[in-house]
């Protein structure tokens, strides 16, 4: 019996699944992304300058002005 709307019977046979696949963790954040834990440096981009501050938890390196040239900061 054909089933012309699409439906069709339930399947049969192996399915493909969703397998666990590689590189699917997201491991430790690090680098200069937002969150990227407590301890580092902010620099500042300036070339002339190239400040280094400690960063400080809970305040983003990009809304810290540099205290040598009033650049925003970002983080090391």
């Amino acid at each position: 019996m054909p089933f012309g709307d699409g439906t069709g019977p339930g399947g049969q046979g192996p399915g493909t699944g969703r397998g666990m696949g590689r590189g699917g963790g997201r491991g430790r954040m690090g680098g200069n992304r937002p969150g990227a834990g407590p301890s580092g440096y902010c620099v500042c981009p300036n070339p002339n300058c190239g400040a280094k501050v400690p960063h400080q938890a809970g305040t983003p390196c990009y809304n810290m002005n540099c205290p040598k040239c009033g650049t925003r900061m970002v983080r090391e």
